[in-house]
């Protein structure tokens, strides 16, 4: 049976292999975790209905308002006070990720957040990365596991983040992120931490390009040294358009072509924010189609209500992609992981491919 793009159905996409490399830790909580642990910890929520509290939690993104979809942070991160709840909630997301056939995940969150009960910056760092290990043997999904510092706090802090992030490399952390408000905090503010982390020869990924223009993505790719941008929708701003074919780039977009400099795409979250006007005006289609090494991530699931399989659905609605161009977008996220060579060729021809060519047979499926 000849294959077209537009038989891509919710079973195919469920079912095969995905790569996360964008998912907040404090973004992704189950409402049932929430109301457990804000009971252990007595913490008020909005509601203890479970309904009325998820509605909560993604209202910001349905209404598009920045301000309401960042304001449930507060929330999850009250919650996560304690080695049991950081423990937990990594477990979950572990387990989460793993019945959508993801096969590798990197999670990040701000350990600087979860100090506020008396826990050190170790204790918060290792007690997640017990919880992610603790799922890793119950699924089988290997995780990488992401410190970030925020934009909006004193460069010192990132400088303490960075080398917490060196010094657990051996443990499980692949990556240094700076994640926050853009506006007004550019990355270079941050930029000996930055140096300290390409010193050690580790990795970088920055959200860059989503609240703020080209700028934002210049200064983490040029000074700060960013390996992956988190989100860069922005970057279409130095490229001249003729509606959806590029007709002229400006220096930063044919650098990060050139370099193949990866970006997390995260559709639901950018519409939700306010990132992106709407789905069908989203530039992943531009960057995916001219050949940038972009992929598709959830970045916050509970606060967009999405899952990397809902953003794929998405992306076959309006971009008519086919099962191929899901196979390379999964692809081109497994080489853009924070792990070893050889790490990621295990899991691109053992699983990725593998995984991609049973569900061809499965369904009949010739591209």
């Amino acid at each position: 049976m000849l294959y077209d793009g537009r038989m891509v159905t919710k079973e195919i996409i469920q079912q095969i292999p995905k790569v996360e490399l964008h998912d907040h830790l404090d973004g992704g909580l189950r409402i049932q975790t929430i109301l457990d642990l804000a009971n252990e910890q007595h913490v008020k929520l909005p509601s203890e209905d479970p309904q009325k509290l998820h509605d909560w939690f993604v209202r910001g993104c349905r209404q598009k308002s920045l301000s309401l979809y960042l304001e449930p942070f507060g929330v999850t991160t009250q919650v996560m006070q304690t080695e049991d709840a950081l423990r937990r909630v990594a477990f979950e997301a572990v387990e989460d990720l793993a019945k959508e056939h993801v096969c590798y995940a990197e999670i990040r969150f701000a350990p600087i957040l979860h100090i506020h009960n008396g826990l050190s910056l170790e204790q918060v760092v290792q007690a997640v990365l017990d919880g992610l290990q603790q799922g890793t043997r119950h699924t089988g999904m290997p995780t990488g596991l992401i410190l970030c510092t925020m934009r909006n706090q004193s460069p010192k802090i990132s400088q303490t983040i960075a080398e917490l992030a060196v010094a657990f490399a051996d443990r499980g952390v692949v990556g240094f992120d700076l994640a926050g408000d853009e506006i007004g905090y550019p990355p270079k503010k941050h930029l000996e931490a930055f140096q300290f982390i390409r010193n050690k020869n580790f990795n970088i990924t920055i959200h860059a390009g989503e609240a703020f223009g080209v700028e934002s993505i210049w200064q983490a790719v040029q000074l700060c040294g960013a390996h992956r941008i988190g989100h860069g929708v922005r970057l279409v701003e130095d490229m001249g358009l003729d509606g959806t074919r590029i007709e002229e780039m400006g220096s930063l977009a044919n650098f990060i072509l050139d370099r193949r400099i990866p970006m997390e795409m995260c559709l639901t979250s950018n519409v939700g924010t306010g990132a992106a006007k709407d789905y069908a005006s989203h530039p992943f289609p531009i960057l995916f189609r001219n050949k940038f090494r972009v992929f598709l991530c959830s970045d916050n699931r509970l606060m967009s209500d999405t899952n990397l399989t809902r953003e794929m659905e998405l992306a076959v609605q309006y971009y008519n992609l086919n099962i191929r161009d899901l196979e390379k977008i999964t692809i081109n996220a497994m080489k853009s992981a924070f792990i070893h060579h050889d790490q990621k060729l295990s899991i691109i021809y053992n699983v990725i491919k593998k995984g991609y060519l049973q569900i061809r047979e499965q369904y009949g499926i010739t591209d």
